[in-house]
């Protein structure tokens, strides 16, 4: 196995791998980038359905497919005169009226896969539905020639294991959920034995030599996260939920001046095959709740115009409503831009046309590639086509 092969698949890099202090030696020195542009990626696992979120409420072919899920018209949150939000993301409503928000509707891919793993896979790598790669677009993008991209800190998922988006041919981020956990850890005497092993010769392009590479970068990155953070304390009220606490470490490391491009963070739980609306307005509450004091909390530290931050889900569900009170895997979905530079506020295109089906899915009108490929171009400001392997449309988003 090759390095390539290597840190393809190995999830090393990850808040999980323990680094003895005697590569205290290694570490990296670096400082903050004043006016960094920031990424925030959103994953909602489990295919959240996009017309119980943003809902066609004028649509009399939604109560007639939806009989005991249909929200009550008289509850929506209106945003125009066709759409409008749950009820139970009123939070939002704020963050949508002062223009931090972007409703995009209708956004998928060519042949859809129903498959929760080969979805999330064909939306973390950006591949073609029968493309298989083993690497992700962040990932990608890191590899790319992007300014200030080598180290594994500069992409951070708050997770314990990293996803395939973060995962490049020669470089990828880090996965932290407690990084005072994350750093104690990597204090710990035990792997001191590993210093009497080593030697110079072994930090090759080998997997042994790339094993080492790969223990001082992470040491190095939890020193550097860990140091650089402390500088800051979020002083803004957040919901209590595991949620919102991911999001406030977030904050605290965007206001404290980390080098870190991107973030990625998930919610799970939307696979509602039974029982939705009692599951997804749940999750969708907390969604809303946090997502508003993360923005109101970036606003008033001076950050939210340096910040976009993506929602997405690896598909939508189907539009009728199935015998369990509960929707089946779907296709096409809504996604949402968050941000102080939003080009088009508010909802971007039509809402999804449900007289005009692919057996009984919503079609997609917007590849999600071409939100990538914008994000890339437009934000961070590297060559989208190079990292996506082809020319997707720009958008007029931000």
């Amino acid at each position: 196995m090759n390095r390539r092969n290597f840190i393809r698949t190995t999830s090393l890099a990850s808040g999980a791998l323990f680094i003895p202090s005697f590569l205290k030696a290694f570490e990296l020195k670096t400082g903050a980038v004043a006016g960094n542009r920031t990424l925030v990626v959103i994953q909602l696992s489990g295919g959240n359905d996009g017309l119980n979120t943003i809902v066609p409420f004028e649509n009399d072919l939604y109560y007639s497919k939806r009989k005991s899920l249909a929200l009550p018209k008289n509850e929506i949150i209106r945003l125009n005169d066709q759409l409008g939000m749950n009820p139970v993301m009123q939070a939002l409503k704020e963050m949508y009226d002062q223009g931090w928000m972007s409703v995009l509707n209708n956004v998928g891919y060519p042949n859809p896969d129903r498959s929760h793993f080969r979805s999330m896979d064909i939306w973390q790598s950006a591949s073609e539905a029968n493309e298989y790669l083993s690497t992700g677009w962040i990932g990608r993008y890191l590899d790319s020639s992007c300014s200030g991209c080598e180290k594994p800190y500069n992409a951070i998922e708050v997770d314990d294991t990293l996803s395939l988006a973060m995962k490049g041919n020669t470089k990828k981020g880090i996965a932290v959920r407690d990084i005072d956990k994350l750093f104690n850890t990597t204090r710990e005497p035990f792997f001191k034995g590993v210093a009497n092993a080593s030697k110079p010769e072994m930090l090759d392009e080998h997997n042994l030599g790339y094993l080492y590479k790969t223990m001082i970068e992470t040491y190095s990155s939890a020193e550097y996260i860990d140091s650089t953070s402390k500088t800051f304390q979020v002083k803004a009220e957040y919901p209590d939920s595991a949620f919102a606490k991911q999001l406030r470490m977030i904050s605290r490391f965007i206001q404290s001046g980390l080098s870190t491009k991107v973030y990625y963070v998930s919610l799970t739980g939307f696979d509602t095959h039974v029982g939705q609306k009692g599951t997804q307005n749940r999750l969708l509450k907390e969604y809303a709740e946090g997502i508003s004091a993360f923005l109101k909390d970036l606003k008033s530290g001076g950050k939210l115009d340096d910040t976009l931050v993506m929602t997405f889900s690896e598909f939508g569900r189907r539009v009728e409503q199935n015998a369990s009170d509960g929707t089946d895997h779907g296709t096409a979905n809504n996604l949402f831009l968050y941000g102080g530079r939003l080009n088009k506020k508010g909802i971007y295109n039509e809402g999804p046309d449900l007289s005009d089906l692919d057996e009984g899915d919503l079609k997609y009108k917007i590849d999600f590639r071409s939100v990538y490929a914008t994000i890339m171009n437009k934000w961070l400001q590297v060559d989208d086509t190079s990292i996506l392997n082809q020319h997707f449309a720009q958008m007029d988003i931000i």
